[in-house]
């Protein structure tokens, strides 16, 4: 993904803000990804968009300044941060050496004009430069820091604006942001960091700001349910900031093709209990708890009441009746609501599902490939017309590529360790000789966040020798439940180029579509299978548990083989299989 270098971004002057201008910058150094992304949607996705064809509904890229990476540099290297954030330090540590840190002083006033401009609550986007030179996705784990910007003052504004830039600054060499270069073969000190300084899109509701919902749509489905094809692609949508898409996995998931289809779950129980209950927004009230160190310090998690009491669940939520243990589309009766988005995906009036078709098309005709777009919504909360669309992110992602064939026979075959007919990814592997993995006799539901603490452990070894490995474990890997799986973040386990899930009973069906988790995991070409409790394929436990251990913690033990694996995933049939050399 690129943009013309030959565009001419123009610098911030609040002196002469043309309100026509979408974006501007602050320093004379590279964009990062994330800025070149919302050039591209500006500039050639949007340019292409007929708004004649949606009646009733506006699209744009909400108002952005980027400060770029030669201010990062220079607040680098003026305040010697260099040796703190190389050095191994607990992520606390660097973050307080950053606050400590002064801002080079040509763009203070620079920012302080910001400030006197810009007075809608803000997001603070890391823009990687990694990213932008591999031209390519690249899995990170960067903080972005949401703040009201409601400050009485417009010197509170901008200390929290300060406050905010450098966190994410910090978040460049947090462990986890490390680990994942390293596992990448970066060098630790390879990124240089731009932030996009973003209006938020939604609106006010008291003292919460938020949109309608949140949408990331993707043109290529690794996660087809029955019915669906890979190609048709797939829509997660969340009430709310999408933090709980990127980050929380309970969203609401449906193929553009069938936007009103059954979704996968085998009762409405499980409906109502894996779907959203809470939602994100910007806290514009006082913070309970300030903490310029926490991501999370100036929003609020909010219940669908809270969200029926705005005014904004109407089009999204179905309500739950007892008596025939069925969902009815609205807010009709006293029962559990339920975010379905029903109403909206199926109105004949408000055009949603067909917008999100049109900039998806839009967006694959400019990257010439598939692509994942990041959008947020609010709609009118009496006839959902007129509808607002902020179109905030487009970036690449993995395509079909070449198949790996994988027969039912294979398996079968005595020399298989894991054999599996619900794979994610395609490709094949036969460099691999270490396996991390949790033997099922000491699994215990109870000690989940135990074994993300070992399973780091591991990880960061491997990381730091340049190795990589298969990791096996049960339960759901990534989940955010602690008792249905493996609560690690993709830092944990950065190091993995192969994923295996041996599902619980009980588990949810369906795996965490739309999470970072699982993008990072397609980013990084990793191969991921799932092995269903008593299904007819098996991962063989006893063979690993026959191989010594080179390391064994309480739960989790590493094996260092003689000879590699041999991996292979068809992405046609989702079957795969891991074979062991059965002379080891």
């Amino acid at each position: 993904m690129s943009v013309s270098n030959e565009i001419e971004i123009p610098f911030f002057d609040p002196k002469q803000l043309d309100p026509e201008q979408f974006f501007s910058r602050i320093g004379s150094g590279a964009l990062g990804a994330k800025s070149r992304g919302l050039l591209l949607i500006h500039d050639e996705i949007l340019s292409r968009f007929d708004p004649v064809e949606f009646p009733g509904v506006t699209v744009r890229v909400p108002h952005a300044v980027v400060i770029a990476t030669d201010v990062f540099a220079t607040f680098m290297d003026r305040n010697r941060l260099w040796e703190v954030a190389l050095a191994d330090h607990p992520d606390s540590h660097i973050a307080q050496a950053f606050q400590r840190g002064e801002l080079p002083a040509e763009v203070v006033d620079d920012l302080r004009g910001l400030i006197s401009v810009m007075r809608t609550p803000l997001a603070l986007r890391p823009s990687s430069l990694i990213e932008e030179t591999l031209d390519r996705p690249f899995p990170t784990v960067y903080t972005t820091k949401m703040i009201p910007n409601n400050e009485a003052s417009d010197e509170a504004r901008f200390r929290r604006l300060v406050s905010g830039l450098k966190l994410v600054w910090a978040s460049t060499f947090f462990a986890n942001s490390v680990i994942s270069r390293r596992a990448a073969g970066l060098p630790a000190d390879t990124e240089r960091m731009a932030v996009v300084v973003q209006e938020i899109f939604g609106e006010r509701n008291g003292e919460r700001f938020y949109p309608t919902l949140s949408g990331l749509a993707r043109s290529y489905n690794y996660y087809p349910t029955p019915g669906n094809q890979p190609e048709e692609g797939v829509v997660s949508l969340a009430l709310g900031l999408g933090k709980t898409i990127i980050d929380d996995g309970h969203t609401w998931s449906y193929c553009p093709q069938r936007p009103t289809a059954p979704p996968p779950f085998k009762s409405t129980s499980d409906l109502l209990k894996y779907t959203q209950t809470k939602f994100w927004a910007v806290n514009l009230g006082e913070t309970a708890s300030p903490d310029p160190l926490r991501e999370t310090e100036c929003l609020v998690r909010s219940s669908l009441r809270d969200a029926e009491n705005d005014g904004t669940l109407k089009f999204l939520a179905s309500t739950y009746d007892a008596g025939s243990d069925r969902l009815q589309e609205g807010l009709g009766g006293r029962g559990p609501r339920a975010l379905t988005f029903a109403p909206l995906l199926g109105s004949r009036v408000i055009p949603f599902s067909e917008l999100v078709e049109r900039l998806v098309d839009l967006s694959r005709e400019v990257l010439e490939g598939d692509v994942e777009i990041e959008i947020a919504a609010d709609l009118d909360p009496d006839g959902g017309l007129p509808m607002r669309v902020g179109f905030l992110q487009v970036r690449p992602m993995m395509g079909a590529g070449e198949r790996f064939p994988v027969e039912e026979s294979n398996l079968e075959a005595g020399d298989v360790l894991v054999a599996s007919d619900d794979c994610l990814g395609h490709g094949a592997r036969s460099d691999l000789t270490d396996v991390v993995y949790l033997p099922p006799q000491t699994f215990d539901r109870g000690q989940t966040r135990i074994m993300a603490t070992e399973l780091e452990a591991v990880n960061r070894g491997l990381a730091e020798e340049g190795r990589q490995g298969i990791f096996i474990g049960l339960g759901r890997w990534g989940t955010t439940d602690d008792r249905y799986g493996l609560p690690v973040t993709w830092g944990q386990i950065s190091a993995a180029r192969v994923i295996v899930e041996a599902a619980l009973p009980e588990a949810p069906g369906a795996l965490s579509q739309g999470t970072h988790f699982f993008h990072r995991v397609l980013n990084f070409h990793v191969l991921y299978m799932s092995v269903e409790h008593d299904g007819p394929y098996r991962v063989d436990w006893d063979w690993l548990d026959s191989q010594p251990a080179v390391w064994e913690g309480r739960y989790v033990r590493h094996v260092q083989l003689e000879q590699p694996l041999e991996v292979r995933v068809d992405g046609a049939t989702r079957r795969g299989i891991i074979r062991r050399d059965e002379t080891s």
